[in-house]
């Protein structure tokens, strides 16, 4: 469809910006109330003179309260003629209307308002808490802003993607959200992704607000004086569209999250294992030499990983001819997968105009993001002159698809495993207004010079003896080729429909500025003003740009694989993208601090984002690491659901061999994480069922009754029921590490330890140790010889024993989920197991087989445990054995 621009039709103007403050606002005023049991609409007038600080204040807007269900509140206020953007349903479409059973009256949360000036309240029917108090309503043309007042010094987690503190500060705090792509995660820096959920603690109780925006904002929490302690939305655009979550546990709050935005994609078996990766693999032969190192050294990896290295000229869809040529590529992956390894490559969202090829297929399905005038948006990234594919165009999904379906064929192209997609935030590298991006792309070396083909490679035995690549073959400067393509105009874009945005707007330069640490908003982006299909302008779906190309990346992989769980890695999220991607946080530092950070923001997208495959560059991306803290961040990383070594091109190389400590490090941490695999599963596939916070976990949510854990960010749970106390001061070997009330048992020795809710000092942690314990009440599977496994294939091949950690009253429960690992919807076992008076019961749904055994169970508690040695297989034929067979002390 051509995109024809008629101002005449725009329903509202947007006058000069006056004098006026945010206090000189009138507010609305609410009228024409309809009610029933369970929900509300009204209208709201402006209640006096326009105050226009940022924009034209909207005169008339609608008010729509909605109790989905008795722990969910959904409070929308929009403007009245619904022209003002909304966040398209093809992106993200929460739960509207109610689920028929919840009412005013068995709802968990009470509205309230004030007629004039209108305010809202939120409050808690069990105790009439106010959990919400709204004030200071302002909706402008390009400005909103809402204010809720708030207990002094508040517990309030999640508004990120950012490397500040785990509990968000509470005094003179502004938290961004605009998604950008900065390197070494500065404090204080909005970063890839935008998530506009938070949860608040209060006196054991938690709830939390989530604010469908995706709009650029500035989240301002704060305590005056006058004022008292507040938190404050002012976002440049969009809707006020809440949904209020009872709790009242923080579990309770993840939970009804994930009933908003989705629950998690589950994913394969294999995925958890370790993966290595580095920006500097000069050829094919390079990445072979890693894998076979790695073998060498007795490390097992899993899978291996080809940042842009391997393009031609950093051109998405190419390989380098010289140094990653096709037919090489095809022998290290069937190399990899006779070894039961696996193969992952970047891909960046760009199109180069160098590219004639993929250019020429984005062209003629016109599904490129143009300028306001209705040609198509030139910028720079790594191949030079670009451009952006428009996510919401209906030929995008044919040609983002078609590109991976032909690069990647199985046959034909290079058959990866999954994909890694990164600079979606979106990067661009032309400064604005970037009048000639072909030349800036020269002036900046982009691409750079490819480095010399080398002509000479270590023997590498086990790969075919033919394995060398071509030693010859100039490769073409993409930049120097380009200057002459012309770039093809279209119509201008068409007329606002429904929702997508007021007229006459500055969307390059608002006039409130969020406090963007890059800057102005097209700062190392793609300009705001541009133009998508439908009428929607990057300067409201920015923070989606991802969302789209993870879409349609999962439709790629799914039509390569149609039985296969799809793996995506994404550095740009936002609200609802873990039902489709999981996340890595970014070029992060070899440093301490980025080590620790690593920490809670592993919790963050977890337990709150709902995107629990998450995991940070160990050892670090930037910067050279030392050995002792790659070996301390081997040890860490090892409890990240998911675990990749990764280094920039300008770092020195970190793989886990290259350090005797390192090694021992890493083998330690791999077969321990070997051995918990199928825990760390069971717990993952409950939260892609209902959302339940069960992978990586805040201490608070395991024990929202003790304050104290409100303030832990170093500290986690891997599963429900392993405690890990990473060490936490640089070249330190002691660890402070917080015990709650309840009883522990060391996972290395089995030892008993009685948490009191206080801290305790462990001394002689060496750089291969990691203090974990087990949660009292608990029993795991874990699987046995994991010393003599290479990969997670190997792994499903080995014996269980149960692990059984008794509570106070000597009870324990613990589940194993078994299936293939690998299909959507495969048939699946899931074991129920109870200790109780020194008996052990195995029961559940028997839906697969498998071909190993649980050899023995291992009662802790009694010196370092009371071992039983019978064994029952798992396969579903025994059913009744299982379910009647008792393990007696």
């Amino acid at each position: 469809m051509r995109r024809v621009l008629k101002t005449a039709l725009w329903a509202y103007s947007v006058v000069a910006v006056t004098a006026a403050t945010v206090d000189d606002c009138p507010g609305y005023t609410l009228s024409n109330l309809v009610q029933s049991q369970s929900s509300w609409a009204a209208d709201l007038t402006l209640g006096g003179d326009a105050c226009n600080v940022y924009g034209t204040d909207i005169s008339d807007l609608k008010l729509l309260v909605e109790y989905q269900t008795d722990s969910r509140l959904h409070v929308k206020i929009y403007d009245a003629q619904e022209q003002v953007y909304q966040i398209p349903k093809t992106t993200l479409s929460p739960p509207t209307g109610q689920d028929g059973s919840s009412t005013e009256n068995s709802s968990d949360l009470v509205f309230s308002y004030t007629e004039n000036p209108f305010s809202f309240a939120v409050q808690r029917r069990s105790n009439q808490e106010t959990l919400f108090n709204s004030s200071g309503l302002i909706f402008e043309s390009q400005y909103v802003r809402l204010r809720t007042s708030l207990p002094l010094d508040p517990f309030i987690y999640g508004l990120g993607e950012d490397s500040d503190s785990f509990r968000r500060e509470t005094n003179n705090y502004t938290r961004t959200l605009w998604n950008v792509g900065v390197s070494m995660l500065p404090a204080h820096s909005n970063l890839y992704g935008s998530h506009p959920i938070y949860i608040e603690m209060r006196n054991g109780t938690a709830h939390g607000v989530f604010l469908f925006n995706s709009n650029g904002m500035d989240i301002k929490i704060n305590q005056t004086e006058e004022d008292g302690q507040y938190l404050e939305y002012n976002t440049i655009g969009g809707v006020l569209d809440f949904y209020f979550l009872a709790g009242p546990s923080p579990a309770d709050v993840s939970r009804q999250y994930a009933g908003v935005v989705g629950t998690p994609a589950q994913q394969s078996y294999w995925t958890y294992g370790f993966h290595q990766c580095k920006y500097g693999y000069q050829d094919v032969m390079m990445v072979a030499e890693v894998v076979y190192n790695y073998s060498q050294a007795q490390i097992p990896l899993e899978t291996m990983w080809t940042d842009i290295d391997y393009m031609d000229l950093r051109r998405t869809w190419t390989l380098d001819p010289d140094r990653f040529p096709l037919h090489k590529m095809q022998e290290l992956v069937s190399y990899l997968h006779d070894h039961q390894q696996h193969y992952i490559v970047m891909v960046d969202p760009p199109v180069s105009l160098n590219d004639s090829d993929s250019y020429n297929k984005a062209l003629s399905s016109d599904s490129f993001l143009r300028n306001s005038n209705g040609s198509i948006f030139v910028g720079t990234m790594w191949p030079g002159a670009v451009s952006y594919i428009d996510w919401y165009h209906p030929n995008a999904e044919s040609f983002w698809t078609g590109q991976i379906a032909s690069f990647f064929d199985e046959n034909d192209g290079v058959n990866v495993d999954g994909l890694w997609i990164d600079m979606n935030d979106p990067q661009n590298f032309c400064d604005y207004p970037c009048a000639d991006p072909v030349q800036s792309a020269i002036d900046n070396d982009n691409p750079p010079a490819p480095p010399a083909v080398r002509t000479t490679w270590p023997s590498l035995p086990g790969f075919p003896a033919d394995f060398q690549p071509p030693t010859s073959g100039a490769v073409e400067n993409a930049a120097t080729s380009i200057s002459q393509r012309s770039i093809i105009s279209a119509a201008s874009a068409k007329a606002t429909g429904n929702m997508t945005g007021l007229p006459g707007r500055d969307l390059n330069n608002p006039p409130y500025a969020i406090s963007n640490d890059l800057g102005p908003l097209y700062t190392g982006s793609i300009w705001p003003d541009l133009v998508g299909y439908g009428n929607y302008v990057s300067y409201d779906t920015h923070n989606l740009f991802a969302s789209g190309m993870i879409a349609y990346t999962q439709q790629g992989l799914l039509k390569r694989r149609p039985n296969e769980r799809p793996f995506i890695i994404s550095r740009s999220t936002f609200a609802g993208d873990g039902r489709k991607a999981g996340h890595w946080t970014g070029d992060n530092g070899s440093e301490w601090a980025q080590y620790l950070i690593s920490i809670w923001q592993n919790m963050e997208f977890a337990s709150i984002f709902q995107i629990p495959t998450v995991g940070a560059d160990v050892c670090g991306f930037n910067l050279n690491t030392t050995e002792s803290l790659c070996a301390r961040w081997a040890m860490l990383g090892a409890w990240y659901p998911f675990y990749r070594n990764h280094a920039d091109i300008t770092a020195n190389f970190q793989e886990f061999y290259r350090w005797p400590l390192v090694t021992a490090a890493a083998q330690k941490a791999i077969q321990t994480r070997f051995a918990l695999i199928d825990y760390f599963y069971t717990a993952f596939a409950q939260q892609t069922v209902d959302g339940s916070p069960t992978t990586i976990i805040p201490l608070f949510f395991q024990y929202p009754n003790d304050q104290a854990t409100y303030n832990i960010s170093y500290q986690f749970f891997f599963g429900p029921s392993v405690l890990v106390s990473p060490v936490t001061v640089e070249n330190s070997t002691s660890v402070d590490l917080y015990l709650p009330e309840d009883i522990f048992y060391d996972y290395w020795t089995g030892k008993q330890i009685n948490g009191t809710g206080s801290t305790i000092t462990l001394d002689n942690i060496t750089y291969t140790d990691i203090p974990v314990h087990i949660r009292g009440g608990s029993i795991l599977p874990r699987r046995l010889h994991t010393d003599t496994v290479n990969t997670t294939a190997q792994l499903r091949n080995q014996d269980f024993e149960f692990v059984v950690a008794p509570d106070v009253q000597g009870k324990a429960t613990g589940n194993l989920y078994l299936d293939d690992g690998l299909s959507i919807k495969p048939e699946s076992s899931l074991l129920s197991l109870t200790f109780d008076n020194g008996n052990l019961a195995v029961a559940g749904s028997f839906g697969y087989s498998v071909d190993v055994r649980v050899v023995s169970v291992t009662v802790l508690g009694q010196g370092n445990g009371t071992s039983f040695g019978e064994s029952y297989s798992l396969n579903r034929t025994l059913n009744a054995a299982w379910s009647t067979k008792l393990y007696g002390q």
